[in-house]
């Protein structure tokens, strides 16, 4: 999973067309790791799956912007907005399920 600065993600933003998802974290966040653990078993099933993860701390403006309520966070993003957003992460399915209900 590749990670993105702000400047990174606002610049794609700006310029793309495709779906992409967006997972929000903090380095500290024990649910965050879990949950970043869960898409790594997701992007092992599915390694097409255009994920990228982003570090809130060095991203206000777009959290912002966003309105993210907090951490771990998923942002679909289709067409250059905010489409759905997800903060339970509760199992490998689950996750699974969320990301093919938007793909499909």
């Amino acid at each position: 999973m590749t990670e993105w600065t702000e400047r990174e993600l606002q610049q794609w933003c700006n310029e793309a067309s495709e779906r992409t998802f967006v997972y929000f974290y903090t380095p500290f966040c024990g649910t965050c790791r879990v949950a970043e653990r869960m898409l790594q078993v997701i992007l092992t099933i599915k390694p097409t799956l255009p994920i990228v993860k982003c570090n809130i701390n060095y991203c206000p403006q777009v959290a912002q912007n966003w309105q993210i309520e907090s951490v771990p966070c998923l942002v679909d993003v289709e067409a250059q907005s905010v489409s759905r957003k997800r903060y339970r992460m509760q199992d490998v399915n689950e996750l699974l399920a969320w990301f093919q209900s938007g793909t499909d």
